[in-house]
């Protein structure tokens, strides 16, 4: 179970008693920044983001009956949703900011369909939301790279 609960609250940082959904989305998007360059465009993001998210909704299925239903302690899901959001961003602090900014709003209020797959069962409700936020917070910053706004 031990390794569940790691994963789950990404090594303790959903204990926090308010704020770490924000401080895991952080934390994945500082960890993103100090990567190498060359990392953006490579594969190895892509294969990186699809495990986080097989393994988060692995083990917040597992702890789901242990925390309840969506716990706060589950602070893996904003750090696939923050994987999600900078795939292929260009690796500037600009669009890491632009990328934490738009995930946490579109996490926090929900709209265009994103609470509607908290109500998937256990850990599919848990993670799904949050990949639908990173999916949004993405196609920000698509728009701002093909428009060229920045």
């Amino acid at each position: 179970m031990k390794l569940h609960t790691t994963i789950a609250s990404v090594f303790g940082i959903g204990f926090m008693q308010k704020g770490g959904g924000t401080a895991a989305a952080l934390a994945f998007c500082i960890g993103w920044f100090f990567l190498p360059a060359g990392y953006v465009n490579s594969y190895w993001q892509l294969i990186i983001t699809f495990l986080i998210c097989a393994i988060g909704t692995w083990s917040s299925n597992v702890v789901d009956p242990l925390w309840g239903k969506d716990s706060s302690k589950v602070v893996i899901d904003e750090v696939a949703g923050m994987a999600i959001a900078l795939l292929y961003a260009p690796h500037n602090i600009i669009f890491a900011l632009i990328a934490f900014l738009f995930f946490r709003l579109f996490d926090i209020f929900k709209p265009l369909g994103i609470r509607q797959l908290e109500k998937l069962p256990k850990g599919w409700g848990v993670m799904a939301d949050d990949v639908l936020a990173g999916i949004y917070a993405f196609i920000i910053i698509r728009l701002v790279v093909y428009t060229g706004w920045l």
